[in-house]
């Protein structure tokens, strides 16, 4: 079976592209589907033209690397993962020069693309199975797991409870059974023929050809069959995907290999190969346990269920890292639980059955969260900062919602909602014609919900987002840093520390609806000052006494821990070795000392600053200022403007105390000793100001909730 001439990319000639083997542990990742985002046509359909059309509004948002699903050539009978040609795209969503430019384009404003390949199973419409049912003793007849009866692997369990009886299915042409993993249309291709095996590898390095940055293995483990096992994790599995890295690292440096592993982490470790030698196997691999861990914890108000995954977690290669997210084009996968926590997880966030969808929930983000923006920052922090590369959805950014109504999966794969017009700006053509319905909703409907609206509030979801991403570039220790639970005397708040030479980054989470004060043990730290990073307000210096604070419900603090003056020197590394000391940072650079919050500022009036503004210098603007361009950002992002919105002060009223040293009193307020502390503010608002500033006129508390 011979594959289509590649049409090849022209990336040499592109110097956005910044070779970096450890990009993609610093990257934003943002997974957009081709048929879901722009249609260019009029048909109906999202293509790849479309998407091409909307990369200025990515590279607005800061992200780093597109991921695509599938769309090669299928009958889309699993959204594109039944594949009937790797080597070709899906005439709905264009050509190979299509893709070529799409690229080429992503290149050239900085961003990388990684796309979907199913290793494990095709369509059986694909040519190679039609050939294998009817020639079994032909080219293609040992392709797939052929057998005279459906006895062999009894151990291997059943993935679509839901649709599925058998991991067997009789072929009435070939008169035998084949065997499939998934859905009884998607065969299993024989990796113990050499013959398949090449053909993989042909297939890779074609769309390697074509310039993309790397793939997301889909169903790696289950490569392989042996009996007596359950048909997972084998070593034969191993050490194919070991040649296929050797081969890639060989002709494509700087590729990224993102396994997709539904399994425990003790068992996704081995998918990163030989830890000696920083991994040989896979680069990424997704950590799937920890997202519906996140979930119970803030229902439960908790951070245990967090703490404890992650605590179980093994260590992985140096050259390798976890990609973790909230949602995904999939439903919320519940296998990785208990049955009494899953059971929990339906009574919380799916009481209506046609929520759910095999094992999991079949919602977005902010659904799941009842649109709760408290929750839904806290979630998204969460994100940014626990160790692994974050993986954002598509439209989750603006707070987009989901359709039950819809079957299967396609719930959480509705159209792009850009502006309030005809079909959401995502189309022009009859609302009939439409491969799925927009969303009708008066809370999450296109009307309401969209970029052309996000825009224009400099308070609004995107903006917060698209700040907190920028915020997470401009500290290392988040994509490449060690992580240390810091302990903490609340089981609601989860305290964690960020390290990376010098960077040091202190991250503090309420999961409680309610305000919650925390003692840190930060001794360690004596003598540095937590500075915010959001609003770059300096708190007290930290001592030997515990450091307490208070966080708002469902708050949460990052802070860059840093010295006061060149004189002062930072701790010693946990690995013993010095630290240099750190030089005073000029005022408007991240983690300067900031200058005081305008007394009397009232919570949620919204500060503008430019776009190109560091993301902690503090922010002394009166009034909304619109956004200016960034170096390399076009200067009017698609469908709509709109002003970059100024982080907060802080994201929660400190009460922090250390050795002694007072609270900062918000603007307006009366001292901590001479009456009770105000109400904790949130990220993203006013309502905390550097100890010794005076206070303001009376005016409505800076700290009132929203």
């Amino acid at each position: 079976m011979t594959v289509n001439e590649p049409v090849h990319d022209t990336f040499e000639d592109t110097p956005a592209k910044d070779r970096d083997p450890d990009w993609f542990k610093r990257a934003v990742f943002y997974e957009v589907l081709v048929r879901s985002f722009q249609d260019s046509n009029g048909d109906g359909i999202g293509d790849l033209r479309g998407l091409t059309a909307r990369l200025d509004y990515l590279q607005w948002l800061g992200v780093d690397c597109l991921w695509l699903p599938p769309f090669f050539k299928s009958p889309l009978r699993d959204g594109g993962y039944d594949v009937a040609d790797y080597t070709s795209v899906l005439p709905d969503f264009g050509d190979l020069a299509d893709f070529v430019e799409f690229v080429d384009a992503a290149h050239q404003r900085g961003m990388r693309v990684i796309i979907d390949f199913v290793m494990n199973h095709t369509s059986d419409q694909h040519p190679w199975f039609q050939e294998s049912r009817a020639n079994p003793d032909g080219p293609y007849g040992d392709y797939y797991v052929w057998a005279d009866d459906d006895k062999q692997y009894q151990d291997a369990r059943i993935i679509f409870v839901d649709t599925e009886t058998s991991n067997w299915t009789f072929d009435p042409v070939r008169k035998q059974y084949y065997w499939h993993r998934f859905f009884s249309h998607q065969p299993d291709l024989n990796y113990e023929n050499p013959a398949v095996q090449q053909e993989i590898l042909s297939a890779l390095r074609f769309w390697l050809d074509l310039g993309i940055d790397g793939f997301r293995l889909d169903a790696v483990p289950y490569l392989y069959q042996e009996e007596g096992t359950n048909c997972e994790n084998l070593p034969a599995t191993h050490a194919f995907l070991k040649r296929v890295r050797k081969e890639i690292d060989a002709a494509y440096p700087d590729t990224v290999l993102l396994a997709e592993a539904n399994q425990w982490p003790e068992d996704v470790v081995d998918y990163f190969g030989d830890f000696a030698g920083g991994g040989d196997e896979c680069h990424m691999a997704f950590h799937f346990p920890v997202m519906p861990r996140i979930f119970m914890a803030v229902r439960r108000e908790s951070r245990y269920p967090v703490s404890e995954i992650l605590a179980k977690t093994p260590a992985i290669p140096e050259n390798c890292q976890w990609g973790i997210f909230l949602r995904n084009h999939d439903e919320l996968t519940l296998e990785m639980v208990t049955d009494e926590e899953r059971d929990y997880m339906y009574a919380e966030y799916a009481k209506d059955p046609r929520m759910r969808a095999n094992i999991g929930i079949r919602r977005r983000l902010a659904p799941l969260l009842d649109n709760d923006r408290n929750q839904i920052e806290l979630f998204t922090a969460l994100l940014l900062s626990l160790p692994g590369s974050p993986i954002l959805y598509y439209g989750d950014e603006i707070g987009m919602g989901d359709n039950i109504w819809l079957g299967d999966r396609d719930a959480v794969r509705t159209p792009m909602q850009w502006t309030p017009d005809r079909n959401a700006g995502f189309s022009s053509c009859d609302p009939g014609r439409l491969y799925l319905p927009t969303i009708m909703d008066p809370v999450y409907g296109y009307q309401v919900t969209n970029v052309e609206a996000s825009m224009a509030s400099p308070s609004s979801l995107l903006h917060w987002t698209r700040r907190m991403i920028e915020i997470r570039k401009q500290n290392p220790a988040f994509g490449l840093g060690s992580y240390t639970e810091l302990p903490s005397s609340n089981p609601a708040v989860l305290a964690f520390l960020r390290e990376y030479g010098d960077d040091l980054v202190m991250c503090v989470h309420n999961f409680s609806r309610f305000p919650q004060p925390t003692e840190l043990d930060l001794r360690r730290f004596d003598g540095l000052h937590p500075v915010e990073l959001i609003g770059g307000v300096r708190f007290p210096a930290v001592g030997e006494l515990p450091y307490l604070l208070t966080l708002a419900g469902h708050g949460f603090y990052w802070f860059r821990l840093r010295a006061d003056t060149a004189h002062t020197a930072l701790p010693a590394r946990a690995d013993g070795a010095a630290r240099r000391t750190p030089r005073p940072a000029p005022a408007g650079t991240p983690g300067a000392p900031s200058a005081p919050t305008p007394a009397g500022t009232p919570r949620g009036t919204p500060r503008g600053i430019p776009a190109d503004t560091p993301a902690s210098a503090p922010d002394t603007t009166p009034a909304p200022a619109p956004a200016g361009p960034r170096p390399g950002t076009p200067a009017h992002p698609p469908a709509a403007t709109g002003s970059v919105t100024t982080a907060a002060t802080s994201s929660v009223t400190t009460a922090a105390t250390a050795a002694g040293s007072p609270a900062p009193t918000p603007a307006g307020t009366r001292s901590a000793t001479a009456a009770p502390a105000p109400a904790p503010t949130r990220a993203g608002t006013p309502g905390s100001t550097p100890a010794g500033t005076p206070a303001g006129p009376a005016s409505r508390p800076a700290a009132a909730r929203r």
